[in-house]
């Protein structure tokens, strides 16, 4: 009998988790810049004075950011952001294939168990990587211009003084609009993925390799970015306001409409999608990738004991 090729063999639930986190990290390190840029453009116009700065575009928020703060700026809050990735996407990504069997009554999955799981590993994966998301977003928004002096040194120090002045749960702010976020995010994200991949194969368009997957990932960074940018914003905000500033989420998106009007839900939309779009490319070639070759080093190692 001929023996299954690496590619026929399911990968495992471990090699899953290993290879999204992995995948994730190279992702974030590549595309940070631009995360960095979304941010920025994202807190432009809340409480702003005279002698700040405006960004204006992509190119010209990353130039503006590496000319009046250095270039290290765009990479402030990466060992976060990298954090993030190993205790979030590893989750979310990793463990969508197996929950989604576990929706799967039939033998074939519906639209519904692809859902589901989106809905259910991205819920999770939100509530143990908060914390460094809080992080993240502090450090990409805080500038030592005009004065100002930064609240936080690095990343660790970020962790310990919002612990000690804003309690533990300050590292769980803003929880509620980004389970809402990466709900939306998971779900339209892997979802159209997996919807895209599939359909591309079935048809014969393109064959299960990296064309397929770049395609694939590009329809889904477009997707998810128009639908989460309202509520990516709101947490943006409320994640990065000092104590009190926002009472509540709802208060925080109410203010943004009275004060900067409905297209303040869309700052840093061109960013979002240029970052979230090459992201996906990058994560998802990455992951599939990873996962074969993992699984070519197992059989390779089983076939030699």
């Amino acid at each position: 009998m001929v023996g299954l090729t690496a590619s026929d063999v399911p990968p495992t639930m471990a090699v899953k988790i290993f290879s999204a986190g992995l995948a994730a990290c190279v992702a974030d390190a590549i595309t940070f810049p631009l995360d960095t840029a979304k941010v920025r453009q994202q807190i432009q116009g809340e409480g702003q004075t005279s002698t700040a700065i405006r960004y204006k575009g992509v190119l010209g928020t990353i130039t503006t950011l590496a000319k009046t703060e250095g270039p290290a700026k765009l990479y402030s809050g990466l060992p976060a952001g990298l954090q993030r990735q190993i205790s979030f996407a590893s989750l979310r990504i990793g463990l969508y294939d197996t929950v989604q069997e576990f929706f799967t009554t039939g033998k074939e999955s519906t639209l519904g168990s692809k859902i589901s799981a989106g809905l259910m590993t991205g819920g999770v994966a939100v509530f143990i990587g908060q914390p460094t998301e809080v992080v993240k977003v502090r450090l990409q928004a805080q500038s030592h211009l005009h004065g100002l002096k930064p609240r936080y040194t690095g990343t660790y120090n970020a962790y310990r003084i919002i612990a000690t002045t804003e309690g533990l749960t300050g590292l769980w702010k803003g929880t509620t609009p980004n389970l809402a976020r990466n709900v939306i995010i998971n779900c339209t994200e892997l979802v159209t993925y997996d919807l895209m991949k599939k359909a591309l194969v079935k048809n014969h368009l393109l064959a299960d390799d990296v064309p397929c997957h770049i395609v694939s990932a590009l329809i889904a960074g477009f997707c998810t970015t128009v639908l989460s940018s309202p509520v990516d914003v709101v947490k943006t905000r409320f994640v990065n306001s000092t104590p009190g500033q926002y009472p509540s989420v709802p208060n925080c998106a109410m203010t943004m409409f009275t004060k900067e009007g409905p297209s303040a839900f869309f700052k840093g939309l061109v960013p979002s999608f240029l970052r979230l779009a090459s992201w996906n490319v990058i994560m998802f070639v990455c992951f599939e990738q990873l996962k074969r070759e993992l699984m070519k080093s197992r059989q390779t190692v089983d076939c030699a004991t």
